[in-house]
């Protein structure tokens, strides 16, 4: 059924507001599973409780940032526009704030896990897994698994990545390809990080039983598998 309004100016708003109603409550989620963290409160669990309520709450996950062509850009263009009003949309580039350091956060995370295993990030071995800006499609507009491979390898890392949907891309100037997913390879790398929640065509099994560190930022292995993976002592989730 189409929602007719009375102008071009209401259905542009809209889809504005729409969208950002989606960055300010992803901003939320990420704000909160970083506070938690700090106070050893799990996030996921809160989330699955807060959403038992029937109304008043409507779930939204943390992960490695935002991407797309929508959210990350469309309420921005708000935030320009509001100027010319006199207006500081101060709202929105907050939450823009929050989501865009959240590549950032992850990699400071995997730093602390790495540590704890007595291994520095430099000269480490990672692979991302899932690179598309979400899962079970190939585009990487504004993908955040690409922001947290460049904080990787400003930290030292040697990263390679494996998503079923994005065979290659192109990564400063070069041409770089999938690996191919086989119990031996996960267990060369030193870390392995869901940065992309794909439903279909990743053995989460299989890395889970291989990778010596499985850092999970989109609660992918526990959806996949179910929460028995947490019993895993390789099992980590953002």
């Amino acid at each position: 059924e189409v929602f007719t309004v009375s102008s071009p100016k209401e259905a542009e708003a809209t889809k504005i507001l729409e969208n950002t109603f989606r960055i300010v409550n992803c901003a939320l989620a990420n704000e909160m599973a970083i506070v938690y963290n700090k106070m050893g409160i799990n996030i996921w669990e809160v989330i699955a409780a807060a959403a038992t309520k029937p109304f008043g709450f409507t779930p939204f996950y943390p992960g490695p940032g935002v991407g797309g062509h929508c959210i990350p850009l469309d309420p921005f263009y708000l935030t320009y526009k509001a100027r010319e009003y006199d207006y500081h949309t101060r709202l929105i580039e907050l939450s823009g704030e929050i989501n865009d350091n959240m590549p950032e956060y992850v990699v400071e995370r995997l730093m602390e896990i790495l540590n704890e295993q007595e291994k520095p990030l430099k000269n480490s071995k990672i692979m991302l897994l899932g690179i598309a800006y979400k899962g079970d499609i190939d585009d990487l507009r504004e993908s955040p698994a690409l922001k947290v491979w460049e904080e990787l390898e400003k930290k030292g890392a040697r990263v390679e990545y494996y998503d079923p949907y994005c065979k290659n891309t192109k990564w400063k100037n070069s041409i770089v390809e999938s690996v191919v997913l086989t119990p031996d390879l996960v267990t060369s790398y030193d870390a392995v990080v869901v940065t992309t929640w794909h439903k279909h065509n990743v053995d989460y099994q299989m890395v889970l039983d291989n990778a010596k560190i499985l850092f999970d930022t989109k609660n992918a292995v526990v959806s996949a598998l179910g929460e028995s993976v947490l019993s895993a002592a390789n099992y980590i989730r953002l």
